[in-house]
């Protein structure tokens, strides 16, 4: 495609630009588009992984996991954020939490007291 029109080139009468330079001058446009949509398609993809991570907390939040049992030491309960037991898996609601509380083998995290979760509402 012809660069801007030069000094000398601005009193010649106006020409239609050719097929080939309507053409490039579309491929050119519609891969600025294209890069705008690619843009935007990486800005909505960055957006959906934030708010999957801030459902994923929530999540966690409002729910309670077990550490199993090691060796000699008894398994635990944790608030399902609880960073002491990071396991991402495996989370139990508040009933089978309640259960597993009652259980003689299974105590409560000393860090996160997961008892004051369910021991309220």
């Amino acid at each position: 495609m012809p660069d801007w029109p030069g000094p000398d080139e601005l009193d010649q009468p106006h020409r239609e630009p050719t097929p080939l330079e309507k053409n490039q001058a579309l491929v050119e446009w519609l891969e600025y588009q294209l890069r705008q949509v690619r843009g935007r398609i990486r800005e909505l993809e960055v957006q959906e992984a934030q708010e999957r991570r801030r459902r994923e907390q929530a999540r966690a939040e409002m729910s309670w996991k077990i550490q199993p049992q090691r060796s000699n030491a008894t398994a635990l309960l944790h608030r399902g954020n609880c960073t002491l037991y990071p396991a991402r898996v495996g989370f139990i609601n508040r009933e089978d939490a309640m259960v597993a509380l009652a259980e003689p083998d299974i105590h409560p995290c000393e860090i996160c007291r997961p008892e004051t979760g369910l021991t309220s509402a």
